[in-house]
């Protein structure tokens, strides 16, 4: 499974390391208590529709690149320090991934999970 960034005819793997955050038990513990993750991981929270979607980084001693999507559709960008960071924007999906993996991220880029 690939995670990529679709913008002006170009593609780009943001990551190759895919974790689905899909149970409200998954969903509550995000990247809580982890040490680390790889470079090339995200971990992608599907919801069933648009909603206001919050992340705090309670538990989370390293920084994450956040994305918040609408039908595939980047809305929000977000670095999030490690142990304080919070943010919120309306999405259907979010991502979660290491600190700089989204620098070349802009909204209103395409982010398609593929399998």
């Amino acid at each position: 499974m690939r995670l990529i960034r679709e913008s002006d005819g170009e593609r780009e793997t943001l990551a190759t390391e895919i974790e689905t955050a899909d149970s409200f038990f998954s969903r509550a513990k995000g990247l809580m208590f982890r040490r680390s993750i790889p470079d090339d991981y995200a971990l992608v929270f599907e919801f069933d529709g648009v909603a206001s979607r919050d992340v705090h980084m309670v538990f989370v001693p390293f920084a994450l690149d956040v994305l918040w999507l609408r039908d595939g559709e980047v809305q929000k960008k977000a670095r999030l320090s490690a142990w304080t960071g919070m943010a919120k924007a309306e999405a259907d999906r979010l991502i979660e991934l290491p600190a700089g993996a989204a620098n070349g991220v802009e909204i209103g880029d395409q982010i398609r999970l593929e399998r």
